[in-house]
């Protein structure tokens, strides 16, 4: 029991006391949690059938996708700043069953995108190092890239913060660089050029869907952000501007300033673009921003992987192991679980990967628009630090376009994509249950009870919820006074007299 109390207070000591994300590392972590660059949307112009659809896509779809999402994020963020984000949005708004199966699509999700990263890595480390192309030396160096980036998030998400602000400097560089040598050779009637013929409208919105979504994700770290109803806003701001322009720019600089057609525009081109503008000290400068972003792009995405289990096991969805900290104040077994996903699935290929995660995300992004409309129905006094400048209505119709592309997105899938996913959907159905069955069992080690919906009685439990958790901020106090239903029934007759009491008082 002494151990126990002691390790407990070593953790809480050490999640107090570890550094806080500021504005800058936050904009960096949520630029590569989205972005980090703009490698890998060469495609979207070969699916496009030329530049044309390309260069509208990425005006266009962050006006009804991006920007709607960012403000989403930002609202909900401020309003419920804990670890975990998404999760406790949507166990406010429909109870913790589908808090859990948002926690579980999402996360899925995250660690799918997570495992392109070390192989896109060794993919451009083998242009100019072949041995990268045999199994004996590549397996190895996967194990070893995923352990030694496994063990910088371990350090502490300080670190992963300001080691993403350097990346994305080195890795933003030399496409600025190429902007500028490019002026001189463009000619806007490239721009214009498309073959309708030649569009592949699968890949066409999964590679524009991919490279403009995971918004929400930094919401999972909220609880580690200094000040986050003033951070969050901003950070988003930057990251949405930096985000667009890191894709705009050089595209504009490629296919303006050179006369490749559709047809050679695959990933990694843009090292031969680099080539061909400015000579073999672009190329190779690009090539090594290419691999420094992926590095970048799996600091983040583990770091929100982790933080959302760490923040699914305070709220008492899983067992409370996940939420123990190291010194450093990471959590611990969340960081290696999200590795350990990583491991497995990096042998699938790019495209199945990609759009496996694409119908898993649009799915979990559904439920957070239907979150997000009910909470202003069902929580119209819920303190929100932050605040969509719209009411009911005019959040409904923000929330649609997106929509509309989210179902978009899923029609396009291929069959295999809808049975794999159906059958991921089945498992989060069945595993809640074994985890309720196991927190009432006590075979294992649970935390606070989980949120649902408010009660009528909401006001009488905030205040109970109050004096319970003091120094919780409002919103997080709405939330946890929100108990769960299956609190045993001699429990429920305590918070019963409870409410009497504080009523006669």
């Amino acid at each position: 029991m002494g151990e126990e109390g002691m390790t407990s207070d070593v953790q809480q000591k050490a999640a107090k006391t570890s550094p806080k994300l500021t504005v800058l590392p936050l904009v960096a972590l949520i630029f590569y949690e989205v972005s980090g660059g703009p490698f890998g949307v060469e495609d979207s112009v070969k699916a496009g059938g030329g530049p044309l659809l390309s260069l509208l896509g990425f005006l266009i779809f962050p006006l009804i996708w991006s920007i709607p999402e960012a403000l989403i994020t930002a609202e909900l963020a401020t309003s419920f700043p804990e670890n975990g984000g998404y999760v406790i949005w949507i166990s406010s708004a429909f109870g913790p069953f589908w808090g859990f199966q948002e926690g579980f699509w999402k996360w899925l999700s995250g660690v799918l995108d997570n495992a392109l990263y070390p192989v896109l890595f060794l993919d451009y480390l083998k242009h100019s190092l072949p041995i990268f192309n045999l199994l004996i030396a590549r397996i190895p160096a996967l194990l070893g890239i995923t352990g030694a980036l496994t063990y910088l998030n371990y350090r502490g998400l300080h670190i992963v913060g300001f080691s993403a602000v350097s990346l994305l400097v080195f890795s933003l560089c030399p496409f600025v660089v190429m902007g500028i040598l490019s002026i001189p050779h463009i000619k806007p009637r490239r721009w214009l050029v498309v073959d309708f013929k030649k569009v592949d409208w699968r890949g066409y919105f999964n590679s524009m869907f991919w490279n403009l979504n995971y918004w929400d994700k930094a919401s999972t770290l909220a609880g580690e952000v200094e000040n986050p109803s003033k951070t969050f806003p901003k950070a988003l701001l930057g990251a949405v501007v930096l985000v667009v322009s890191s894709y705009l720019i050089p595209l504009l600089a490629g296919t303006g300033g050179l006369t490749s057609p559709s047809s050679e525009w695959s990933d990694g081109y843009f090292a031969e673009v680099g080539m061909l503008l400015g000579g073999f000290w672009l190329k190779w400068w690009i090539q090594a921003a290419s691999a420094m972003s992926n590095l970048g792009l799996f600091e983040a995405e583990m770091s929100g992987d982790a933080f959302q289990l760490l923040g699914m096991s305070e709220m008492g969805m899983l067992p409370a192991i996940f939420a123990s900290r190291s010194k450093y104040g990471t959590p611990t077994l969340s960081i290696l679980c999200s590795a350990t996903g990583v491991i497995f699935l990096s042998w699938m290929s790019f495209q199945e990967i990609l759009e496996f995660l694409n119908f898993l995300y649009a799915i979990g992004m559904l439920l957070e628009f239907a979150a997000f409309i009910k909470l202003r129905i069902k929580k119209p006094d819920l303190h929100r630090p932050y605040k969509v400048p719209l009411q009911t209505f005019g959040v409904t119709m923000l929330c649609l376009l997106p929509a509309v592309l989210l179902v978009l997105v899923m029609c396009l899938a291929s069959l295999r994509t809808f049975i794999v996913s159906g059958g991921v959907i089945i498992v989060g159905f069945f595993l809640y249950p074994v985890l309720v069955h196991a927190k009432d069992r006590k075979w294992t080690q649970f935390d606070i009870e989980q949120p649902t919906s408010p009660s009528d009685t909401h006001q009488a439990r905030h205040s109970a919820a109050s004096e319970m958790y003091p120094g919780v901020d409002e919103a997080s106090v709405s939330l946890l006074s929100d108990l769960s239903s299956t609190t045993q029934p001699d429990q429920e007759a305590s918070g019963s007299e409870n409410e009497e009491l504080l009523k006669t008082e």
